[in-house]
């Protein structure tokens, strides 16, 4: 299990808008669980945004009214048969508190309230939600994720992740309807924040590296790419004439066993050599040197990936790195990582 605290950092890495001023006393607060968390998060963003004014947006409406209003719709209106009572059924655009990410952060308020975290956060949560009223919930299966952030909302965007991993990585309905949080964000979740945050990580705590993910293009004989899947890396690290690429992977079980035998993933081991044997092609006429390293999530499994193989005259690593410790540690061994580049 991942220290709650981690948990924190990890998301400061991903977010950097946590270690603004106003967020970085929570790095300090207890947490019983990940929902308690971001609810605290949640609270710190929401009141900022209050402060600042929430986002307003022209959300279309479509109602009987006494006075023209917009666009008239005479077909509709004949079909209500609404002028009887003297009324024209109109479209038009209404500037209002109702828009689609206020509506996101507020259904995620509601659902923490009936999770289990610390009553103090309940009562700020349920203190911020008047200043919601105006704001519609959404249903929880049907909320687009898909959204474009620009200058004018950009400011939400951490806000909107953190309701993401609240409504899919931490609550779960029961048969009952009642609410249980999960023990832990989901393998998938946890995947995309374990990667985004040593993305991050070696981008900001390492400049003398060149720090990307990049797309890997395919080193073909011909033109013919039809059908070929993208080569998209996690992190690739790169000083002077090496270079590193790192396939983060979070898995509850980082090694496969058959007939007692404990081996790796076979899927993964050819997708980081192919990475690897692709981008040393690209890079032959500048005699840079490529790796690819494997780095698992630590689990409680007794048989731990800790190898190194060479591989065709390319270095191939399998490693481990352990969360379930201090952050200062897990500092220490990312930076062993860019250290052996």
């Amino acid at each position: 299990m991942i220290p709650i605290q981690n948990v924190y950092y990890m998301l400061s890495y991903a977010f950097q808008v946590l270690n603004e001023q106003g967020y970085k006393n929570v790095a300090t607060e207890e947490f019983d669980n990940v929902a308690d968390l971001c609810s605290a998060i949640l609270i710190k963003g929401l009141s900022k945004l209050i402060k600042r004014g929430l986002m307003r947006d022209y959300i279309p409406q479509r109602e009987p009214l006494s006075a023209l209003r917009g666009k008239p719709e005479i077909s509709e209106t004949l079909k209500t048969n609404t002028m009887v009572k003297r009324q024209i059924v109109c479209s038009y655009d209404e500037f209002s508190e109702n828009a689609y990410m206020n509506r996101i952060i507020k259904t995620t308020m509601m659902r923490l309230m009936t999770a289990d975290i610390d009553k103090n956060r309940k009562k700020e949560l349920k203190k911020l939600l008047v200043f919601l009223s105006n704001v519609q919930p959404l249903e929880l299966h049907s909320i687009n994720w898909n959204l474009r952030y620009d200058r004018n909302n950009q400011t939400y965007r951490m806000l909107i992740a953190i309701c993401y991993l609240v409504i899919k990585g931490l609550l779960q309905t029961q048969s009952d309807g009642t609410t249980k949080l999960m023990d832990f964000l989901d393998e998938q979740r946890m995947h995309r924040l374990y990667e985004k945050f040593i993305l991050e990580y070696y981008k900001k705590e390492h400049p003398e590296l060149i720090v990307a993910s990049p797309q890997i293009p395919w080193q073909l004989d011909d033109e013919n790419s039809d059908m070929l899947p993208v080569m998209q890396s996690d992190i690739m690290l790169q000083q002077e004439s090496r270079v590193l690429i790192i396939d983060a992977k979070y898995y509850a079980h980082s090694v496969q066993n058959r007939f007692n035998k404990s081996t790796i993933h076979s899927a993964n081991l050819y997708q980081i050599f192919t990475y690897v044997k692709n981008k040393q092609e690209e890079l032959k006429n500048s005699q840079c040197s490529v790796s690819g390293m494997l780095l698992y999530a630590k689990t409680d499994e007794s048989v731990v990936p800790d190898n190194t193989y060479h591989m065709s005259g390319n270095r191939i690593s399998v490693k481990t790195l352990d969360l379930n410790c201090g952050f200062d540690a897990i500092r220490e061994q990312l930076d062993k990582i860019a250290d052996n580049i």
